[in-house]
């Protein structure tokens, strides 16, 4: 599969990303250890400053199954969109004042931190790039 962003294609290495697969091991989670560990491998792939297409598969992948075992096991805090931009942003330590350029201003940037705004489209899609994720992490379905 390959995927072109700008200038650049990057090609999927299904291969690596078997070797990550086989490495990370991951799987329905029904453990609260298990989940710790998987959050643990999510803040080591965020801390990396560039992911390559297969970490980043793995990371969705891990992002989806921790969100499933938690919207189970923690209905009164389950996971939104503004929940995962706080979660992100501690991981990659960055302040609100490091989404000012993307979503406009401190204004919009408090009340989207706050769950009092919904991202548009556009915004979803910046902070993607920003955290090396999927937009659907930023929407409400």
């Amino acid at each position: 599969m390959t995927k072109t962003t700008g200038k650049m294609t990057l090609t999927f290495n299904s291969e690596f990303y078997s070797q990550l697969l086989s490495e990370y091991q991951p799987r329905i989670i029904k453990t609260e250890d298990d989940n710790e560990r998987f959050l643990e491998i999510v803040e080591e792939l965020l801390s990396h400053p560039k992911l390559s297409p297969e970490e980043n598969a793995l990371l969705e992948l891990l992002v989806k199954l921790i969100e499933d075992f938690e919207d189970k096991h923690y209905q009164l805090n389950s996971s939104t969109p503004h929940s995962r931009i706080l979660h992100l942003m501690e991981a990659q330590d960055l302040t609100q004042n490091d989404l000012v350029e993307i979503l406009g201003s401190n204004e919009v940037v408090d009340k989207v931190i706050n769950g009092h705004l919904e991202l548009n489209k556009k915004q979803a899609e910046a902070l993607a790039k920003l955290f090396n994720v999927d937009a659907s992490l930023f929407t409400i379905e």
